[in-house]
């Protein structure tokens, strides 16, 4: 019993013991608490910071003898009414609000909100506990605007976590050197998360993207520093809240403007709306999602094959027991960590930092403070304080992510002052509804330029959405042709050249022909068709093809510089084919003629051997008087024929007939040769000549000047445009003329110095239209090629288009040609959207690709060594001689009169070589014996000459032959 009241008395001395050192203490720390008054400005919908304050105030109290600090804290709440407040007033009440216009200051001071900010101020003087500090957590608006103004018109320190960068804080931004010393901003996480966008776009080269973000986000001053100065085309936009299907008009609308990187600020709740809300084909190899959240945990959606880059922060590995202990002890939970955490080390370290300057004799004794309705304008107090400088040196521990804020004296503070933290880069593939497979792949440390930490290159790689362009284009050798084999379906001159570019550019592209064929012309309701509309309604990304460089169609479209320079007009025509004979020079002459000739060849020649024969004074009449001559020649029938013939040679017909008339008819004869022969000659020359003639149109104004033959162009093509606005141009021309001639208000002298016989103004042009119109226009380029081939001497048609069109299909077709220069010179260029950004990166690679005469290369691929180039025969010049398809036939005389003659040496040889005991005797011989009768010769008997007796006798026999040489030796 003793015992137990022992330990009973002990307990108590001890609890006595225990309860005079607390009470020591708290006399101890009450002596050296230090008491600070702040301000506190916040927003409705800001619970992270609002709950973080309390905590700050909850960890002092439990952590006094630590911090020795106690803080007052006044608390203003800003709500959205304030702002609806300013927007409804009347313009009475904005006038009073407005009064004082030389101070942007005043104007915010005269806010409903200020008015509240004003009293809750005035009333901490009047109890003679100003603030100390304004800390003010508004994020942006008019709220944010109405407590910058408040805190620099009166100035009044403060510590703000605004959302902007340099210059984005309007009433803090033209600041003395002294308002910068106690002014300050330190940008909240929220402001610091985008600029991950930037770091994303840079590494991965993203030429597009639309930024979506919620209300956790606050956006309105990024539009334009996000991005700046990279070439990435984007969109920044708040995500539609009313619904599913407003989401998925806005991704639709998104996706029109030919965007496939998305990147989705904001919680988990709206990353899962949104992805809900993206069309399966919207996940394919050539999209990109991001979502980049400031909470923890993992995203989940209803979609069922989707993978995304999923971005999130992570706390310092040294902060996080920190971390825990303010989760559990103090309660900090509310939602995002991230941000909680933040508004806890900012103002935890604000409060320290008016403690130490307080203690240190920093901060001014006789402070100075003006009430709102003494302010003037210019009579801001002078504030003798640095409280940047304390507020950098602040050594608390932070409980997230370490403080990065400007200590250089003469670099700017806001702006530029934030909290670092990790943010981890993670591969999350959503399958059925849940999150898979998730991955980090590389981390990015928050700054406003750092860039990422990447530790999978493949796998970030294959996060990048593929840049795969829309191509639409019209066929048209040798710039665009159908094959099958061809990796794309396609080849041609625009091919080569749109791969090379892509090579430099680095994107892939789909290509598709154009539903009607055209390249793009207005109509006159001012409505597009072909490739230009297809690029006007956001279809196509890039149109390929031979098309021209128009004025109209700058105005809706865009064009790179020119790859294939001054492409103009000319005319096709079919090619004359000149008819070849190989006796052609039988055709100089018409049939009746030749006929004529013959006639009278046999006509002479009986004629010469009829004279011969009855004429007494010829040869075979007088051999007595002419047989000492050298040469005696017996005219008869067959001679006459040779004599004939060998007069309209050179070599000439021989020795003539002995008898004047045979003589006055072979004179005759010579004289009807050389008029044939000589008439035969010129007309051969000149019909070969003229049938080597060029095309009667050599030119535009030759075509224009004639009316056999038709012409017109493609409908709907560069060169009908032109002729129809040349034709229109004349027109109105001769309008104005014809005004200006029939104008009553001009003098007498003013009128005649208009009149003129002829008009004025030439109507070439409308006259061809006309005739164009009439021919009607061919509706594409194989119906053109197929109405010039079927062209005759008497409709012919001639197909009016593009130089490098018409030069291609003259040089795969052997019938067509080209005819005349070009006129109307276009260049042809690469067409994209208005305002694209291909633009400039085309013009780059098409340049780059000159300079390195990669054009010139293709140029020749496909124009000068095609395959498809046709095997032509050389068209006939006048220049050149007289082809061997024209006067071939003479050598087939000669061949025919060889195969003849060697016909008859077979014959000759089979006649005397086969013929019944062939011999050779003298005439007298041919009667011996008496065994014949007189006047009958031996059989097989070849008749000789008998010598002189012969030569003496009357025989009726006579041979052809007067002798034979001694030597002669019969062969048969």
């Amino acid at each position: 019993m003793f015992s137990i009241r022992l330990k009973i008395s002990n307990n108590l001395w001890l609890i006595g013991f225990v309860w005079l050192l607390s009470g020591l203490n708290w006399e101890i720390a009450a002596q050296t608490t230090q008491n600070i008054n702040v301000l506190f400005i916040n927003e409705v919908d800001n619970e992270p910071a609002a709950k973080a304050v309390d905590v700050v105030v909850t960890y002092l109290k439990k952590n006094v003898i630590k911090h020795g600090l106690s803080v007052q804290i006044d608390f203003i709440e800003a709500n959205k009414t304030d702002a609806k407040v300013l927007l409804e007033a009347s313009e009475c009440h904005k006038a009073i609000l407005y009064t004082r216009i030389n101070s942007i200051s005043s104007t915010y001071l005269f806010h409903p909100f200020s008015i509240r900010v004003c009293n809750k101020y005035a009333a901490s003087i009047e109890k003679n506990q100003p603030p100390h500090l304004i800390l003010d957590t508004t994020k942006t608006g008019v709220a944010s605007e109405t407590v910058k103004s408040f805190t620099q018109a009166l100035g009044l320190p403060t510590i703000s976590a605004s959302f902007g960068q340099e210059g984005d804080l309007r009433q803090w931004r033209d600041l003395d050197e002294t308002k910068q010393k106690y002014l300050l901003q330190v940008m909240p996480p929220a402001d610091i998360i985008p600029e991950v966008i930037r770091s994303i776009v840079r590494r991965l080269n993203i030429t597009n993207a639309a930024i979506l973000y919620d209300n956790t986000f606050v956006m309105d001053h990024k539009y334009k520093s996000l991005l700046q100065n990279i070439q990435t085309r984007h969109v920044i936009t708040a995500i539609a809240k009313e619904g599913k299907g407003e989401r998925e008009e806005q991704i639709e609308k998104l996706r029109n403007l030919d965007i496939n990187n998305f990147f989705i600020l904001g919680n988990l709740q709206s990353i899962r709306k949104v992805l809900e809300s993206v069309k399966a084909a919207y996940f394919e190899r050539n999209f990109a999602w991001h979502a980049i959240t400031q909470d923890d945990g993992e995203v989940s959606s209803q979609g069922d094959n989707a993978t995304i880059m999923f971005l999130r922060p992570v706390a310092y590995t040294q902060n996080r027991d920190r971390l825990g202990k303010l989760r559990t002890t103090y309660n900090l939970n509310e939602e995002p960590q991230l941000a909680s955490a933040f508004y806890f080390d900012l103002a935890l370290r604000s409060f320290l930092t008016i403690k130490e300057m307080l203690q240190s004799g920093a901060w001014p004794k006789d402070m100075e403070y003006l009430n709102c309705d003494d302010f003037q304008g210019g009579n801001t107090p002078q504030r003798n304080l640095d409280l940047r400088e304390y507020f950098t040196k602040a050594s608390e521990p932070t409980s997230y992510g370490a403080f990065d804020l400007v200590t250089q004296p003469n670099q700017p503070f806001n702006g530029y002052s934030y909290m670092k933290f990790d943010m981890d880069i993670n591969v999350l593939q959503i399958r059925g509804g849940n999150s898979v497979n998730s991955k980090s792949i590389g981390t990015w440390s928050a700054g406003l330029d750092s860039p990422l930490v990447v530790k999978d290159e493949e796998q970030m790689r294959n996060l990048t959405a593929d840049t795969v362009y829309r191509i639409y284009t019209v066929v048209q050798a040798p710039f665009i042709m159908r094959d099958e084999t061809a990796p794309k379906g396609y080849k041609g001159y625009c091919i080569d050249l749109i791969d090379e570019i892509a090579a430099i550019v680095k994107f892939d592209y789909t290509i598709q022909e154009v539903d009607d064929g055209k390249f793009g012309n207005m109509d006159e309701k001012g409505e597009w068709n072909g490739i230009v509309k297809k690029l006007i309604d956001k279809q196509a990304d890039i149109g390929l093809g031979s098309m021209s460089v128009m004025a109209e169609r700058e105005i809706v479209i865009d064009f790179t510089v020119p790859y294939y320079d001054l492409v103009g007009i000319t005319i096709m025509m079919q090619r004359p084919s000149t008819p070849s004979s190989l006796f052609k020079f039988l055709t100089v002459l018409e049939t009746n003629v030749w006929l004529c000739i013959l006639a009278a060849y046999f006509f002479t020649s009986f004629l010469m051997w009829v004279f011969d024969r009855w004429s007494p004074y010829s040869y075979q009449n007088n051999r007595e008087k002419y047989k000492n001559d050298e040469e005696k020649r017996e005219f008869n029938l067959k001679e006459c024929l040779w004599f004939c013939m060998t007069s309209l040679t050179p070599q000439g017909g021989g020795e003539a007939p002995k008898n004047l008339s045979g003589r006055l008819v072979a004179a005759t004869w010579w004289l009807f040769g050389f008029i044939i022969i000589a008439s035969y000659t010129a007309n051969l020359a000149a019909f070969l000549t003229v049938s080597r003639l060029d095309t009667p149109v050599e030119s535009l104004d030759d075509l224009s000047k004639q009316y056999k033959i038709l012409y017109a162009p493609l409908n709907g093509s560069s060169a009908m445009t032109y002729f129809e606005r040349m034709a229109n141009i004349e027109q109105m021309f001769y309008e104005i003329w014809k005004d200006l001639s029939l104008n009553d208000s001009l003098t007498p002298l003013e009128r005649s110095k208009l009149a003129v016989w002829d008009y004025p103004v030439s109507d070439k042009y409308t006259k061809m239209w006309q005739a164009m119109q009439e021919a009607a226009l061919p509706a594409t380029l194989d119906e053109a090629v197929a109405r010039v081939r079927n062209s005759t001497a008497a409709t012919g048609f001639a197909f009016l288009g593009d130089a490098t069109d018409i030069r291609y299909l003259q040089l795969t077709n052997c019938d067509l040609q080209v005819v005349g220069e070009e006129f109307s010179r276009k260049p042809y260029a690469i067409a994209v959207q208005q305002g694209s950004h291909l633009k400039d990166q085309f013009n780059n690679a098409i340049l780059t690709l000159l300079n390195k005469r990669q054009l010139e290369k293709l140029k020749e691929k496909w124009w000068k060594n095609d395959e498809a180039q046709a095997k032509c025969e050389k068209p006939e010049d006048q220049s050149d001689g007289i082809s061997i398809q024209n006067i071939g036939g003479v050598f087939i005389v000669i061949f025919v009169g060889i195969g003849l003659a060697c016909i008859t040496l077979v014959f000759e040889y089979w006649w005397y070589r086969y013929r019944k005991n062939p011999r050779i005797i003298d005439v007298l011989e041919a009667h011996v014996d008496g065994k014949d009768q007189p006047g009958k010769m031996v059989d097989g008997v070849i008749l000789g000459n008998s010598g002189e007796k012969f030569e003496k006798s009357n025989a009726a026999l006579r041979p052809r032959f007067n002798q034979y040489p001694s030597t002669f030796k019969p062969r048969f």
